[in-house]
């Protein structure tokens, strides 16, 4: 059977492909077994502990702060993100068919893509608030008060939705002729692009544009709290105020850290210098691991979310 299917446009000579075959990471049975579990776990997990981490959030009315709203927020979209990807790749590495139609590889790049930029900028947001706390402790509620908390996420959220409309489109509407064999998991953009019929010299100054201003200057505001922040803890007296201050933010500079490396290095290349199979490799940071691991490091380094899942396991409900 042929791997092209087509579809003819009315009135053009010009046919383009109507679904795309995501080769994955092997074509051996027994390999994919063996990813199929290990990505399975990878999946579970993710959802399991930043589920965890909103339903404790939700559930103790301690933790109704700024901050840990920013956490749900966060555990929300990553939760969103990793679902976005693995259930279908856990369906390829044990199906005879990898292919998704044209409006299904549309569809996942443009959710992939508005999610990953709403992280991008829902990270500035959340060094925002530790800028406040760190800083202004005294008018950390009243500057962050629930009005402002509510409209940066949704603006976070808006801006991630709008520009990854702009890349989707630019990206799927090229022509797409043969051959359609996308070396990833999943349609992440310069995968898909490379398949384009034409010079894609103009997509990729756009797609260079869209990426500097949703990954460096983020990582700009970013730097620039952390600037203040450091600032802000040197001028405390006692050692111990230092480290409580500066442990923090150890676990945002952390889950920052692990997002935003993997991403600036995938989307900050010229795609003629694009390696799909270090792109493969390299993107399970951000779309597989940073989930899972963003639970984990929140958890395992804060007293308040530890002290409600102890609450919630040994009581069975926390005072509402």
């Amino acid at each position: 059977m042929s791997d092209l299917v087509f579809w003819k446009i009315p009135g053009q000579n010009q046919s383009w492909v109507s679904e795309f075959i995501l080769v994955g990471f092997s074509s051996d049975h027994t390999t994919n077994s063996i990813l199929f579990i290990v990505f399975l776990l990878i999946y579970l997990s993710s959802v399991l502990g930043n589920g965890l981490i909103i339903m404790l959030v939700c559930l103790d009315t301690q933790l109704h702060t700024p901050m840990y709203f920013f956490l749900c927020t966060l555990s929300l979209l990553d939760m969103g993100y990793v679902t976005t990807t693995m259930p279908q790749m856990l369906v390829h590495l044990l199906a005879h068919s990898q292919t998704i139609s044209f409006a299904g590889c549309w569809l996942q790049m443009y959710v992939f893509g508005a999610l990953g930029v709403t992280e991008c900028t829902f990270f500035v947001v959340m060094a925002y608030d530790r800028y406040v706390a760190i800083c202004y402790p005294l008018r950390y509620t009243v500057i962050l008060n629930w009005g402002l908390c509510i409209r940066l996420a949704t603006g976070s959220w808006i801006c991630g939705f709008f520009s990854s409309l702009l890349h989707t489109f630019f990206t799927m509407s090229l022509p797409y002729c043969g051959p359609n064999r996308v070396n990833h998991y999943f349609c992440e953009g310069p995968s898909v692009l490379s398949l384009a019929c034409m010079d894609t010299h103009l997509i990729e100054m756009v797609d260079m544009v869209l990426s500097v201003l949703m990954i460096i200057t983020p990582i700009s505001l970013i730097v620039a709290s952390y600037i203040h922040i450091a600032m802000a803890i040197l001028k405390i007296r006692s050692t111990q105020g230092r480290c409580k201050a500066f442990s923090t933010c150890a676990s945002h500079l952390t889950v920052v850290t692990l997002f935003y490396i993997p991403a600036t290095y995938i989307y900050m290349r010229p795609n003629s210098s694009y390696s799909p199979e270090q792109g493969k490799q390299i993107s399970l940071f951000y779309t597989a691991f940073t989930p899972l691991f963003n639970p984990v490091v929140y958890s395992l380094r804060n007293k308040d979310i530890k002290r409600a899942f102890v609450k919630v396991v040994g009581y069975g409900r926390v005072d509402l």
